[in-house]
């Protein structure tokens, strides 16, 4: 027999060793009052008039007829919910910047949203060439710093499960690409932008 099984046989026993000594409490304490109830309500019952019965039916029918037809908005006036105002992209882009000092995953969608800017400067110089995502960012007139380089690629090509986070609290982690200045990403992307 399987262990589950064993509790279960083991249960039963337990409930009928118990129930016999703890009948006559179980008698007076749940049966009687519940038997004293029922006996109330049916007593209840058989001394009102069937007129009365009937005429609560059919009050109770009128009123769920009339909860189903009358329109919600002619008895409930409901108020507005308040929604919070939009995010722009500058508004996120702070907002997870504040949020990189946790955790790799907003360190990389910070690096995913420069990387696809990257891209489409890359797009945009190269408007001869139909460029797809999944190229390197390289080219003849892009010359990033190879930190940035890597940063970059690793925002757009990579994912933030390439970068596991550190096995504790205490422990650091290892540094990735992901860990770059952004203020210089920044700066690179402005100078190529010049060129």
């Amino acid at each position: 027999m399987k262990r589950d099984q064993w509790l279960i046989v083991g249960a039963v026993l337990i409930a009928v060793l118990i129930a016999f000594p703890l009948r006559t409490i179980v008698y007076k304490i749940i049966v009687v009052p519940i038997a004293y109830l029922i006996w109330g309500i049916y007593l209840l019952y058989r001394l009102t008039p069937q007129v009365i019965w009937w005429i609560l039916l059919f009050l109770l029918i009128v009123i769920s007829l009339g909860n189903s037809l009358i329109p919600e908005n002619y008895i409930v006036h409901k108020v507005p919910l308040k929604l919070k105002s939009p995010q722009g992209p500058v508004e996120a882009l702070a907002m997870w910047m504040k949020k990189s000092r946790g955790g790799v995953y907003f360190k990389w969608l910070i690096a995913n949203r420069l990387g696809k800017l990257a891209y489409q400067m890359l797009a945009q110089r190269e408007a001869h060439h139909i460029r797809s995502v999944f190229e390197p960012l390289t080219s003849a007139e892009w010359t990033p710093p190879k930190p940035v380089q890597d940063y970059l690629e690793a925002g757009l090509h990579g994912s933030f499960a390439d970068f596991p986070q550190a096995p504790s609290l205490w422990a650091k982690s290892a540094p990735t690409p992901l860990d770059h200045d952004i203020a210089d990403v920044v700066q690179a992307l402005e100078s190529q932008d010049m060129k």
